[in-house]
């Protein structure tokens, strides 16, 4: 490369640097403003790429579509890794198809996957987590993005280190970090494409289901307090949804949904079954950042499942009381 080549490159990069370390600094003041760009991004882009979740060992790879038009979002999510899964969302609602089972699942849509980042408002982020740049550029999918932080101030919840796009603010990679700043596991985009290079058709699916069984997961609001239930809630952590979820034919299961802004937490509810529930162990379990806890209270399963550390679900099942004689 010529002197003078390298001469402009370097002012180049240095102008880029120079700008994402403005904006972050500006960001330091008002680090929610910065979260809710991450999340307009997510939210508002027209985005396809193929993102990896590395859990110790183990990687799984999925290809995401991500598109907004006239009728509001739409996405299409390809699980490439394993048992053929695909997921088509378009704004509130989902259909998943499991083409080892013929078989169409709609339900209500969940758009809090990679890369959205917050959940809810965020209004209490500020006083649970710590923001700050790490003042340096890194490279994923081939763009540059600018690193931070957002370090828990307590045990009961995870830290993330995160790297978003410099040009449109896209959350590229997050990393979930333990309280000794180990890594607990990651995502991010191998590949990604945006606007007009996204080929035409890219939202269709690839599967023809004209001859396959549809089931529907449907859910109500519910009022687990009228009925007895009683919860303790982590520090942080406040009622976001709470309703009653139709999992199959005669199943249904009551769900409380907790937020801190960035993790989630759902306790799950449903009558204990005998015949179906008898060899159902107790107890905790992990799976890189998800957490379980499961235990018997009266006649129910009770089940808390959220990204964050064991401790905090295992304190929060203990915790729910079920008084029936208190229920109005």
């Amino acid at each position: 490369m010529p002197a003078w080549a390298r001469t402009a490159c370097r002012a180049g990069l240095g102008l880029v640097l120079a700008l994402s370390w403005a904006a972050a600094i500006a960001a330091e003041d008002d680090p929610l403003a910065f979260l809710r760009q991450v999340q307009s991004a997510a939210r508002t882009l027209d985005y396809a790429g193929v993102t990896v979740y590395q859990q110790g060992r183990m990687l799984q790879a999925t290809h995401l579509v991500h598109q907004v038009d006239g009728t509001g979002e739409r996405e299409r999510q390809e699980v490439l890794d394993g048992t053929p899964q695909e997921c088509l969302r378009q704004n509130g609602m989902e259909q998943c198809l499991l083409p080892e089972h013929r078989l169409i699942v709609m339900r209500p849509a969940h758009s809090d996957h990679f890369p959205a980042l917050l959940l809810g408002e965020g209004r209490a982020i500020a006083q649970h987590y710590d923001w700050k740049s790490l003042g340096r550029t890194y490279r994923v999918a081939g763009r540059e993005c600018a690193v931070s932080e957002l370090q828990a101030r307590d045990d009961l919840r995870y830290s993330y280190r995160i790297c978003t796009d410099l040009k449109n603010h896209l959350l590229l990679k997050s990393q979930t970090l333990d309280a000794q700043g180990r890594l607990v596991d990651q995502m991010a985009f191998s590949s990604v494409h945006f606007g007009a290079d996204i080929p035409p058709g890219s939202l269709a699916s690839r599967w023809d289901t004209r001859d396959w069984k549809l089931r529907t997961e449907s859910s109500q609001p519910a009022n687990l307090a009228s009925r007895g239930w009683r919860f303790v809630l982590p520090a942080g952590f406040q009622p976001i949804a709470e309703l009653t979820r139709q999992m199959g034919p005669g199943h249904m299961v009551d769900q409380l949904v907790l937020s801190d802004g960035l993790a989630a937490i759902s306790i799950f509810i449903e009558t204990f079954d005998p015949k179906r529930d008898q060899n159902i162990r107790q107890g905790g379990l992990r799976q890189g950042a998800m957490s379980i806890y499961r235990m018997r209270l009266a006649s129910y399963w009770l089940t808390a499942v959220g990204e964050v550390p064991a401790q905090t679900v295992h304190d929060l099942a203990h915790a729910v009381q079920y008084l029936p004689q208190a229920a109005q």
